[in-house]
């Protein structure tokens, strides 16, 4: 087995994180800026707050599908790496390979590098600092390189530090919207089809900004490997931190619409920083730090999980293996975290200008958004395998996905939906992404050939 033979070379790593850990890890791993600013983009796509709000519980249903959808996922394969993990074992190394070969080349890497631009450029005039933004946003990325490097305790605990934060920032835009005097009616009411198709195309169209705002579960899978009991406390961390993200989500929403209204929320480039100037200048303040510190804990929390992908990769033989070294006295696969931290850095480093990545971050987002999405459908169809080939001698699991097969094949239709549709949509941003999400395949296949000697046999 390959759990015997690298237990003879290195250390495992350490359980030491609890349901409270994984709880805000899931959080932190969905919450990032873009609840300061979609809540607009949502209303000028829907226009009615009936449409508005239907298009955040409906978005929030299905992000708690795919919360259920993972969560019996990390109660069936409870090991390190979650999602490259159910890839392998329900599909082929191959497909797995693809997952942690966009991640550490797209999807992680330039998520990362964008937060970190705009922590930067939010950071910056608070700190009256005259440093390029680029070069504080490659600093973040070091020290948060550093701080994960020490332990999964200390990364952790970054991690939930910012996450509070976070939540208390939000907490304020909800108080602040209940208390201030709502907007007059300034932004013209925008025209809108009630036909049946009409109103099916404004919903559609706004679930794709309410389904970008909701993307992130499945990061805290990757931490399986050092969450106590991790069976249990990844399942109800999934399924109890997407509850929490979508009540929130919801408060900001119904604060947006009390203050703003619909027209003047569609008309709005920033509601956050709207609502809370209306309520004063240290409000206002309030927001554009609670802004760069939910950029910043979006950073920590991709800092702290992605490179469990790799350090699974390399335990499987599919990657270098000095990404599978743990170091002796904290645990953590250091190697693996410096090279997300470098990669990472370079992504930053390439963008050349802060006004350049302002302005190419939707398309970078509608890419990396086309990658996560294409393997959540593929999760949905992992529980249709894992049930199948275990429905004779599975054992019972902590959770199920309530509603199966309904619910799980709804959360895969819809992923697979907004693969095709980002496709069509935004063909210059989606298939060059995915044109590297299939040039995985030849990669496997000569690492396979020429890598490293396989320290363990994964394939099924």
């Amino acid at each position: 087995m390959s759990g015997e033979v690298v237990a003879q070379d290195h250390p495992h790593l350490e359980r030491r994180l609890n349901s409270f850990d994984a709880t805000l890890i899931v959080m932190g791993g969905i919450i990032g800026t873009g609840i300061f600013v979609n809540p607009s983009v949502v209303a000028a796509r829907a226009h009615t707050t009936p449409l508005i709000l239907a298009a955040w519980l409906i978005g929030g249903a299905i992000a708690l599908f795919g919360g259920f959808v993972f969560a019996e996922l990390a109660a069936r394969r409870p090991q390190v790496g979650g999602l490259y993990a159910y890839m392998r074992d329900a599909f082929h190394p191959v497909v797995a390979f693809g997952y942690g070969w966009t991640a550490l080349l797209v999807s992680q890497s330039g998520g990362m590098a964008l937060a970190a631009i705009t922590f930067a450029l939010y950071f910056n005039p608070l700190a009256l600092w005259h440093t390029p933004a680029i070069v504080s946003a490659a600093a973040i990325i070091a020290i948060l390189t550093a701080i994960n490097c020490f332990g999964v305790r200390e990364g952790g605990v970054t991690q939930n530090l910012f996450m509070v934060l976070k939540i208390g920032v939000i907490l304020a835009l909800i108080v602040a919207g209940a208390v201030v005097a709502p907007v007059g009616m300034s932004a013209p009411p925008v025209a809108t089809s009630f036909s049946g198709l009409g109103i099916l195309a404004m919903l559609g169209s706004a679930l794709i900004p309410v389904l970008y705002a909701y993307d992130g579960w499945q990061t805290a899978s990757f931490m399986s490997g050092e969450l106590k009991h991790p069976r249990r406390t990844l399942s109800h961390g999934l399924v109890i931190g997407v509850i929490g993200v979508i009540a929130l989500y919801l408060a900001v929403t119904i604060v947006c619409l009390r203050v703003l209204g619909p027209a003047n929320l569609a008309a709005s480039s920033a509601p956050a920083t709207d609502i809370m100037h209306r309520a004063g200048p240290v409000w206002e303040w309030i927001i554009a730090v609670g802004v760069g510190l939910s950029t910043l804990g979006f950073l920590s929390n991709q800092m702290l999980t992605s490179p469990r992908i790799y350090y699974a990769m390399a335990e499987d033989g599919d990657f270098f293996r000095s990404l599978a070294w743990l170091h002796p006295k904290t645990k953590v696969p250091i190697v693996a975290i410096v090279v997300q931290g470098i990669v990472a850095i370079a992504v930053t480093l390439l963008g050349t200008a802060s006004q350049a990545l302002r302005d190419g971050y939707q398309s970078i987002l509608d890419g990396v958004t086309s990658i996560d999405f294409t393997f959540f459908a593929l999760a949905a169809l992992a529980v249709f395998v894992f049930r199948r080939r275990e429905r004779a001698n599975a054992g019972p699991v902590d959770i199920e996905v309530p509603g199966h097969p309904y619910t799980t094949a709804v959360f895969g239709l819809v992923s697979a939906a907004v693969v095709v549709y980002s496709a069509i949509a935004f063909p210059k941003d989606t298939l060059p992404c995915m044109a590297l999400l299939v040039s995985g395949a030849p990669a496997y296949y000569l690492w396979r050939r020429y890598g490293a000697p396989r320290a363990s046999t994964a394939e099924a």
